[in-house]
């Protein structure tokens, strides 16, 4: 027979606050450490507002992180009023306090090295399953994307069902849940620093890189496409990460 393990004078509620209390916090997203740290270098070195910080290669040696963690860390400071980015310039110190850094998901390069690794697989599979109606469809969001070129946001929705095509193409909802889960965390981070680094040349890049892709898919050669998904994504990093 099971014997009741009596409650604390608050009862279940008392019980949930302390199993509550002993779970590990989640750790810092990557950007808001190095933000944090960019706040500690401002504050040790006494920099008033308007002063330009170094350059991002000098910075980023200095903290001793990537480009790439620099640049989110910079991008969400940006956001929070700290600092201002300006083209061809640099950037400046523009608030006295320090930012109120929102959370903003995961960093733009952190969801790119996740898409590298399943999309790329997802596009192999899809060029084993893919029936002639997935394909078709996937060409409709490649002429789509052509079509709208310089429209914005009818070539971001071209580019989102592109993707998508690819994933129902597999067969496996699953996947299309993953992928779509992926496009959804381009928000904020991912929006500032497209605005600020993608170039004309990306952009008519990344057109052939999906004719490539599709090429490969409707030819079903899983090699083939998952090499040029990967490139195609890693080519955006290459892009992101330098400008």
């Amino acid at each position: 027979m099971l014997k009741r393990v009596p409650a604390g004078p608050h009862g279940a509620q008392e019980t949930g606050l302390a199993q509550l209390r002993s779970e590990p916090r989640p750790e810092p997203r990557l950007y808001r450490v190095v933000a944090d740290r960019i706040e500690a270098l401002v504050r040790s070195e006494g920099l008033a507002p308007g002063t330009r910080l170094p350059a991002e290669r000098e910075l980023a040696a200095r903290l001793g992180v990537s480009r790439a963690s620099l640049r989110e860390a910079l991008i969400a400071l940006e956001l929070g009023g700290r600092i201002e980015v300006r083209g061809g310039s640099g950037v400046y110190l523009c608030a006295s306090a320090p930012a109120v850094i929102v959370e903003a998901g995961p960093g733009p390069f952190e969801v790119l090295a996740a898409r590298r690794l399943i999309e790329a697989e997802v596009c192999a599979i899809a060029a084993r399953m893919a029936t002639d109606s997935a394909i078709d469809a996937i060409l409709k969001a490649v002429e789509e994307m052509e079509r709208n070129h310089d429209i914005y946001a009818s070539n971001e929705t071209a580019d989102r069902e592109f993707h998508l095509a690819i994933a129902r193409a597999t067969g496996n909802s699953a996947l299309v849940g993953t992928v779509a889960y992926l496009w959804e965390q381009r928000g904020r981070l991912w929006n500032r620093l497209k605005e600020h680094f993608q170039t004309e040349e990306l952009r008519k890049e990344t057109l052939k890189d999906h004719r490539r892709i599709f090429s490969a898919i409707a030819s079903h050669d899983p090699a083939a496409a998952r090499s040029a998904m990967r490139a195609h994504l890693e080519r955006v990093t290459r892009t992101f990460s330098r400008g």
